[in-house]
């Protein structure tokens, strides 16, 4: 077989008569002459064109690169709706991914709450020491004050809840600090789900806080104000009175605020009358919401005016449902304990208070188990007062 490349197609087959005559030479010599220049001449312009051809794109499965923009100033996405009483900065980054931002405002009461379930209480290992956002220094010792980002002392030593929406009730026992023994005793008997109030006048109090938050406690300061029959009846040497200026009433609060840290709030200590002179009260309540802390009302009087300054000055309020040991007996308590357990059943919450007596004590201990066996949940007191508009 022929192997010149170059020859034309079909030339370089056999013969099926093998008995043809071959080509003259001059014949064959003109023909693969011609074939030749056909053959280069091809090649030639087959040469050009391909010298000439245009690049093949090819599409790939990867998705193409896109062109880069020129940079832009990024601007954040819109506020998100329904904000509220929150600071909402949001940042974009390079990856087109967000982050959120919240932090307390002071709002205009339009928008939603917003609570940070995150912020509410205190890590267990720092529970007595006071967190040095929360507090300023004054002539009548270290008060509470709200943080710079707006955190509430009532919220930064609450004790935490489980959220769910069965019955609640909070329990909250005073006098603490006013016995040395019974003060122990209540520290070692009650369980941690229990508020614990300490007496103004009370002795060894920082110590026995640090004991109460220890063992989870969340913790009120009682203060002592002015009951009907007063002076027979007097609560002791900084109790509040309606005879007082306000400056002098804020003062003997101030240094009764003074004597402990860590506590969500105020409860009162006997004080009918005051409790009921709105012009007295209403000075005392707004410093009390100006500091972040709550007021809890402890239902003895019924002239109690509590409720409606405390809603007139947007303030956290919360109101006894129940006085757990006017009779201090085991039997008289427990069924105390059990009305406060159907008045939750019908509202849903109950708040009941009472006294460090030794009966109270091991009452409510017994039967916090019992309850507790029930699917009633003891919460701290300041899961259940109510919220005001702005934190």
């Amino acid at each position: 077989m022929g192997t010149d490349l170059r020859a034309p197609l079909g030339q370089n087959r056999k013969s099926k008569n093998r008995t043809s005559r071959r080509p003259s030479f001059a014949v064959l010599a003109g023909v693969l002459a011609g074939g030749g220049l056909l053959g280069l001449s091809f090649y030639a312009m087959r040469s050009e064109k391909l010298e000439q051809a245009e690049p093949v794109a090819v599409t790939l499965a990867v998705p193409p690169v896109p062109t880069e923009a020129p940079a832009k100033p990024q601007q954040p996405p819109p506020p998100v709706a329904g904000a509220g009483s929150a600071n909402v900065e949001r940042t974009l980054l390079d990856d087109g991914s967000v982050i959120t931002k919240y932090s307390p405002r002071t709002g205009n009461g339009q928008g939603p709450l917003m609570i940070d379930v995150q912020r509410v209480g205190q890590d267990p290992r720092m529970a007595t020491t006071p967190n040095e956002a929360l507090l300023e220094d004054t002539a009548f010792g270290r008060l509470p004050v709200r943080g710079p980002d707006g955190l509430r002392p009532m919220d930064q030593y609450a004790r935490p809840w489980s959220g769910a929406r069965g019955n609640r009730i909070a329990i909250v026992l005073g006098g603490l600090g006013l016995s040395q023994t019974g003060t122990q005793k209540a520290l070692k008997i009650l369980p941690p789900s229990i508020t614990l109030a300490f007496a103004a006048s009370g002795n060894s109090l920082q110590r026995w806080m640090q004991e109460a938050r220890r063992n989870g406690h969340e913790i009120l300061m009682q203060i002592p104000m002015e009951p009907f029959d007063y002076p027979d009846n007097d609560p002791g040497p900084l109790t509040l009175t309606t005879a007082q200026s306000k400056a002098e009433n804020l003062k003997r609060l101030h240094e009764a605020m003074g004597r402990i840290t860590n506590y969500t709030g105020i409860v009162n200590y006997l004080g009918g009358r005051y409790l009921s002179d709105a012009q007295a009260l209403e000075p005392v309540l707004r410093d009390i919401s100006d500091r972040g802390l709550l007021f809890l009302d402890d239902g003895s009087s019924a002239q109690t005016l509590t409720g409606t300054v405390a809603k007139a000055l947007d303030a956290p309020h919360g109101f006894a449902d129940l006085t757990l040991d006017a009779q201090v007996q085991r039997e008289a308590i427990l069924k105390k304990l059990d009305d406060l357990e159907r008045i939750a059943q019908r509202k849903g919450t109950a708040i009941g208070v009472g006294s460090v007596f030794d009966e109270t004590v091991d009452a409510v201990a017994e039967w916090v188990r019992e309850a507790q066996g029930r699917g009633v949940e003891i919460v701290g007191v300041s899961a259940l007062v109510s919220q005001p508009a702005e934190p």
